[in-house]
This record gives C-alpha cells, structure tokens and sequence, in this order.
C-alpha cells in the first residue's frame, strides 16, 4: 500500500502526542507519536482515456477527483501523462 496520496502529497507525520493528565498539569509528556493520513484504495474510471485504474488516495484526493474530474486532477498530479 502506498503511503502517500499522489494528488494531495499527504503522508504520515510525527505530532506530539499527550495524555489528558499532561494537557491539565503539563507534567510527563509522552513524547512523539505518528499520525498517519487518511488512505482508501479506491477505483478511478477515466472516461477520456476508456479504462480505469486503482489507486491509494487520501479522501481529500477522492473529493478534489469527485469535483474537478479525474482526467483533469490525475494529468496535474503527474500520474497520467
């Protein structure tokens, strides 16, 4: 599985990461922790070109295809030529 979106760029990234006895003392943090982006496997039917293809996207990726068109969104991305 991919762990990008290839049209937003979103990825996993390191945010603090805090307990609820932290946020009300501001005692022990616990440190860093992952927050991996929102990633669904989803077929893309491209009708100008006849035929589709399953990517990994992020569901602002699927949105963004949703409104503008999958040919126009996939050619900006760079995934079709």
């Amino acid at each position: 599985m991919a762990k990008e979106c290839p049209i937003t760029k979103k990825s996993s990234k390191v945010a603090g990461g805090y307990s609820n006895r932290v946020r009300a003392t501001k005692f022990n943090p616990t440190g860093n922790k992952r927050k991996k982006a929102n990633l669904q496997k989803k077929k893309v039917f491209i009708p100008e070109l006849g035929k589709s293809m399953k990517l990994t996207l992020s569901t602002k990726g699927i949105k963004t295809i949703n409104k503008n068109g999958a040919y126009d969104t996939l050619k900006k991305a760079g995934i079709i030529k």
